[in-house]
């Protein structure tokens, strides 16, 4: 994976906002594969056993997800409803109105003017993976509906990002402009140029990224919003199929994102997307196309890799280990040894990060807080 150097003071802008993420991120996936080891044992277990207590609420604890989730409050863009933030107010109101799009909502990336679509629609497939290993935690805590919002104000922006089958709007801002006048976002007066991959200068890592966000949000919102569940399952599809019939890097069709977002590559994206929507739309095609030719090619079988904004193949390897636990009646052979060989990774990465594993990585701090230079 390449790394973004935190030297450059463009590169950092969004360092704020990704830290924040990539922090969601490392929780739902140790926290992913402790609920897959819980489930597992537990199912050995007797079934009749008394039911669980309700959970305990830490109040510390409580106010701290009520802070985090102040936080994507804080970064919202368009006409605000039932504003929380008092020094915040609407923004963004024309973004996207020159191709008749409208493009006002979603996020900021950091402290900037700019959506950056490639990371925010990453922090929506977390957000959604949040919300559905810890809906219950956070309703005890009266966050779910907040990050249920936080969640529909990105895939609201995603879903008119994305007008027609093989063209999805990257990013809304020219960043450049936007760096060297920093203001508040409510005072815009800039051009918002808009950027497009499309079959002419495709962008399959950001187009699949945008999918797999759909596909996991339409598991969030399934049992609320059953019509808006359809159609981000329907534009996740759609969103797929352009990444993988289109390969290309968006860093190589539209090289100034190099800059901010580059990538070091689209394979870990196809999976991950592949991945979500096997969970979300139940097609056993889904399955076949990681476990497959695609595996062989992308998945880096045994050799465990940081979870982030540009590298997923962590998350894929946890993702697909449920369908190694737990089977499907529909599972081949052949599909079996590639969920086995994303398990056994799986198992690689998360006895790296506990310290005092045989396996452990080197690279902590003196403080013992895992590194990744």
């Amino acid at each position: 994976m390449e790394a973004k150097s935190p030297d450059s003071p463009t590169k950092s802008k969004g360092w704020s906002w990704m830290l924040l993420v990539i922090f969601f991120a490392a929780l739902v996936l140790l926290a992913c594969a402790f609920t897959l080891w819980y489930d597992v044992h537990r199912s050995r277990r007797s079934q009749h056993r008394p039911a669980r207590p309700p959970s305990v609420v830490d109040e510390k604890y409580a106010n701290a997800l009520g802070v985090a989730m102040q936080f994507f409050e804080v970064q919202k863009s368009g006409k605000l409803v039932d504003n929380k933030i008092a020094w915040r107010g609407d923004s963004g109101l024309q973004d996207g109105r020159e191709e008749n799009l409208d493009l006002s909502k979603g996020m900021y990336d950091a402290g900037d003017d700019m959506k950056f679509g490639f990371p925010m629609a990453f922090t929506a497939t977390m957000l959604s993976w949040a919300i559905l290993e810890y809906g219950q935690h956070m309703q005890e805590m009266k966050q779910l509906k907040n990050a249920q919002d936080s969640l529909k104000w990105v895939t609201d922006y995603l879903l008119n990002a994305h007008p027609s089958d093989n063209v999805l709007i990257i990013q809304v801002g020219d960043p450049e402009v936007d760096h060297n006048c920093w203001e508040r976002p409510e005072a815009i007066t800039e051009a918002r140029p808009l950027t497009q991959v499309n079959i002419s200068y495709p962008g399959t890592e950001v187009a699949a990224e945008t999918a797999a966000a759909m596909a996991s949000a339409s598991l969030v919102f399934k049992s609320i919003n059953k019509t808006y569940s359809q159609m981000l399952l329907k534009h996740a599809q759609q969103l797929f199929s352009f990444a993988d019939t289109y390969r290309g890097s968006y860093s190589i069709s539209i090289p100034q994102v190099q800059k901010y977002y580059n990538s070091s590559g689209y394979g870990d994206e196809l999976l991950w997307a592949a991945a979500w929507l096997y969970h979300a739309a139940g097609d056993q095609s889904y399955l076949k196309y990681t476990t497959g030719a695609n595996g062989n090619s992308f998945a880096n079988w045994g050799n465990p890799t940081w979870f982030s904004w540009d590298n997923k193949l962590a998350g894929v390897q946890v993702l697909l280990s449920r369908v190694s636990f737990f089977g499907s009646a529909d599972t081949s052979d052949a599909e079996n040894l590639g969920l086995q060989k994303y398990r056994r990774t799986a198992d690689a990465l998360l006895c790296s990060l506990l310290p005092y594993s045989s396996l452990a990585t080197p690279n902590r701090t003196e403080g013992d807080t895992l590194s990744t230079n």
